[in-house]
């Protein structure tokens, strides 16, 4: 299809108990892009607080990085397009 996003990897989304603790280095990201305050709280345009709460306690086995990260790094993550039925479309660059 040709209005299909642009993406190398369909990176599945899993799912853990508790909450996850994301790096600090993130959270910097996170906080100096406007999506996080300085208490460390969430602002992301358009999430609900519920679907919010989910996705603190998602997470991928990131294709680029080679590691489980937190959901939240890959949905600020330059390379993340689109969240598809429980996948996520990376473009799969460089970082």
């Amino acid at each position: 299809m040709a209005d299909e996003l642009e993406h190398k990897f369909e990176v599945e989304i899993l799912e853990r108990e508790g909450r996850q603790k994301l790096p600090d280095d993130v959270k910097e990201e996170l906080k100096s892009s406007g999506m996080m305050d300085e208490k460390g709280k969430l602002k992301l345009k358009g999430v609900s607080p519920k679907m919010l709460k989910r996705m603190k306690q998602e997470y991928v086995e990131c294709p680029v990085l080679k590691d489980q990260i937190h959901f939240i790094q890959c949905f600020v993550c330059p390379n993340f397009q689109s969240r598809v039925m429980g996948k996520v479309l990376c473009k799969g660059d460089k970082l």
